[in-house]
């Protein structure tokens, strides 16, 4: 969990907020993460008072979130002029499923495999007032932050001069920033108005004698020196002395709380999702930073740095896991493809058949976006000045301490169960033309899992997407077109299997987009 320095909620303070934009600042980024490092044990703890309540929800933070606030959309690849291959979309996935007329009791490891263009239209809204969670003694306030997300493919057709853009993927939800931990000790108040117990108790007079109006502390049994048992309170228990029964208190004191333990979560960011396959996930993590210096900096300097040459083959990003067989051996994907992707093979020139097992994923015409989707994502970045960067990395399924999750409709969790989620965040400060445009680059692998190994192990299959967006504002103009012609003008009833030739049809876009060619 992060915190920022220079908070508080004393009344009538100023709470610290990011500023927008502006041209004598050192930037928007920068200004918005500055002050941040971890919340230890040691660090101070805010007190909670209903008095401050207004206070806290109108000044709820966001932390990093805030600068995701707005409209993004697909920034198309081609205005890169250092990318030698073009490009129709942005965004690439890479859809591994199981192939028909498999099943997990008949033949293992059959699957279908389909990798696609895509552009995209991503919508954050900021939800006023903080979401207030309360834990007795911890108080946690979360800074909401709504999403949409829309994707439609980008796709030739055969005889057709005109790209097709067909809707394959919807989702919503709600990140939340998870900063915001106080302390609330019980007070007088509180302890009479949520009692709900006797105030005189009968039964603790006849078994224990005591004779307070509600306990509020524990008794202890004490004997004297002839071995007679009495009960009295904890507090009048004298050092050293020896006691035989403990009886619980059944009321708490004023201040109790005060003394922890405290929550410290290890982790700020949530994401929760719904997805109409018959999904839904929460995904847990945080900013991670960079260490320079025997120092720790969670907006780093530059661009994210992605691998080349040989170190290009990482299993962790690849559309081939290592359960899949590994394609034979690891392969440089700045080459062209080997030779044997796209020759006939045999049993003689693949034995073991773990080239051919994965065969159509290297010769895929994407090549080789196709078998690592985030090389785009890096392709995207040469040639742009990228002044710093703040990676956010989610999981659902942690090294260490708190885990998220994903559940699954019957249907998904039989055929094709989605077990694990892995999504990196880029929030990028690109300067072009002497003015600074935030830049979104994410990377997100989703792991199902279907049939067996001929070894009857589990296979995990990878489903990627990577995609490069900026707020709508901030890309060309021919290209906006496109963009609201597909995202904003639709015609009403386009839906996620009305394909995108008749779309376009019906919404008979304007000329002089630059893939409608007349």
């Amino acid at each position: 969990m992060l915190k920022r320095e220079k908070e508080s909620l004393e009344k009538g303070s100023e709470f610290l907020r990011a500023p927008q934009p502006s041209q004598d600042q050192q930037g928007y980024l920068a200004n918005l993460m500055k002050g941040y490092s971890k919340l230890l044990i040691d660090d101070p703890v805010t007190p909670f008072r209903e008095e401050n309540l207004q206070d806290i929800a109108n000044n709820v933070k966001y932390g990093v979130l805030e600068a995701l606030n707005g409209t993004w959309v697909s920034y198309n690849a081609n205005y890169n002029k250092n990318i030698d291959r073009p490009s129709l979309g942005s965004g690439i996935h890479t859809t591994i499923m199981p192939s028909p007329g498999t099943n997990q009791n008949t033949i293992p490891g059959k699957f279908s495999f389909d990798t696609e263009e895509y552009i995209e239209k991503l919508t954050f809204e900021i939800v006023p007032g903080g979401v207030r969670n309360r834990g007795g003694a911890t108080e946690l306030f979360c800074g909401a932050v709504k999403y949409d997300q829309t994707i439609k493919s980008v796709n030739k057709v055969d005889g057709n001069p005109n790209l097709q853009y067909a809707g394959i993927h919807e989702e919503n939800g709600m990140y939340l920033w998870l900063s915001d931990v106080y302390n609330y000790a019980a007070t007088e108040e509180t302890i009479k108005r949520d009692r709900g117990i006797h105030a005189f108790s009968n039964e603790d007079f006849e078994k224990y004698g005591y004779k307070g109006e509600y306990r509020n502390e524990p008794l202890v049994e004490v004997k004297d020196e002839n071995g007679n048992s009495s009960y009295i309170l904890l507090s009048q228990l004298k050092e050293g002395q020896q006691y035989y029964q403990i009886i619980p208190a059944q009321e708490i004191k004023p201040m109790d709380g005060i003394k922890g333990p405290y929550f410290i979560p290890d982790y700020s960011i949530s994401r929760s999702g719904v997805i109409p396959h018959g999904s839904t996930i929460t995904v847990l993590g945080d900013i991670t930073p960079e260490s320079k210096d025997n120092k720790v900096y969670y907006l780093r300097d530059g661009a994210p740095q992605f691998p080349t040459g040989l170190a290009t083959w990482n299993p962790p990003h690849l559309a081939i896991s290592p359960t899949m067989g590994g394609a034979g051996g690891a392969i440089n994907l700045d080459e062209p493809a080997p030779a044997w992707v796209h020759q006939t093979l045999t049993d003689e020139t693949d034995p073991g058949s773990n080239k051919i097992y994965t065969q159509r994923i290297l010769a895929n015409e994407l090549y080789p976006y196709c078998v690592r989707p985030d090389m785009r994502l890096r392709d995207t970045l040469s040639g742009q000045n990228v002044a710093n960067y703040v990676l956010v990395q989610l999981s659902s399924k942690m090294q260490t301490g708190a885990q998220g999750g994903i559940l699954n409709v019957p249907f998904v969790n039989r055929f094709v169960p989605t077990v694990e989620i892995d999504f990196n965040l880029w929030i990028e400060t690109v300067i072009e033309d002497g003015k600074e445009i935030l830049q979104l680059q994410y990377e997100q692998i989703i792991f199902f899992e279907f049939d067996f190994g001929n070894d009857g192990g589990t296979t995990s299959w990878p489903h990627i997407q990577v995609n490069t967006l900026r707020k709508i504002e901030d890309i060309p103009a021919d290209q906006r077109k496109i963009i609201e012609q597909e995202f904003f003008n639709a015609p009403p009833a386009m839906n996620m299997t009305t394909t995108a030739a008749v779309s376009e049809r019906i919404a008979n876009p304007p000329s002089g987009c630059p893939y409608h060619k007349e």
